[in-house]
C-alpha cells in the first residue's frame, strides 16, 4: 500500500471552507477524485460549491442528492459532482454509467466512502463540526504521497489580507 499523507485543517465558517477549496483547486486535474465524507450539514456541498467557483465556474452549485450527479463547466476540465447518499450499494453507482467520464473530469463525490474503490488514488476529505464552534469545521484531508504537495499547500497559513 502507498504511503498516506494527512493533515487536519480548521475552517472558520463557510469563508474558511472556501479558502481551503481555493488552496486545493490549483492541484486538481482531469482524472482526479475528491471523496467527501461527514455528517449531514457538515459542509460537503459548501466545499464543493467553493471548489467549483475556485476552478472558474460561474454555476450555482447545489447538492445533487436527488439527481445524483451534476456536471459543471470550468475553463479546465469539467467537474462531476456526485452525491451517493441515496444509493444502497456500489451496483447502483455503476448503473449510473459515470465511469466513462472519470478520466476527463474532476470528480467530487459526497458520501464518497460507498464508491471509493471506483477511483484511482482519490483524495479523501472528512468534514466535521468543531465541537467548540458550531460554525467552524475540522477538515481531515488524506491521500497517497502523490497528494503531498496539495496537502502542504492546504496546511500553509493563508496570506494576510492586511497590508502594513
Amino acid at each position: 500500500m502507498d504511503e498516506q499523507v494527512e493533515t487536519v485543517l480548521h475552517a472558520d465558517g463557510p469563508e474558511g471552507t472556501a479558502r481551503v477549496a481555493a488552496a486545493l483547486a490549483p492541484h486538481l486535474r482531469a482524472g482526479d477524485a475528491v471523496l467527501l465524507t461527514g455528517e449531514l450539514a457538515a459542509g460537503k456541498t459548501t466545499f464543493v460549491s467553493a471548489l467549483v467557483a475556485a476552478l472558474g465556474s460561474q454555476a450555482a452549485v447545489s447538492s445533487p442528492t436527488f439527481s445524483l450527479a451534476q456536471f459543471y463547466a470550468t475553463p479546465g476540465p469539467r467537474v462531476l459532482h456526485v452525491d451517493t447518499y441515496r444509493l444502497d450499494d456500489l451496483t447502483e453507482f455503476r448503473d449510473l454509467g459515470l465511469d466513462e467520464y472519470l478520466d476527463e473530469v474532476i470528480a467530487l463525490v459526497e458520501w464518497g466512502d460507498l464508491v471509493a474503490g471506483e477511483f484511482v488514488d482519490p483524495l479523501r476529505m472528512h468534514l466535521a463540526a468543531d465541537p467548540d464552534d458550531a460554525a467552524a469545521r475540522r477538515i481531515t484531508v488524506r491521500g497517497s504521497a502523490r497528494w503531498a504537495p496539495a496537502l502542504d499547500a492546504l496546511a500553509a497559513p493563508a496570506p494576510s489580507s492586511t497590508t502594513p
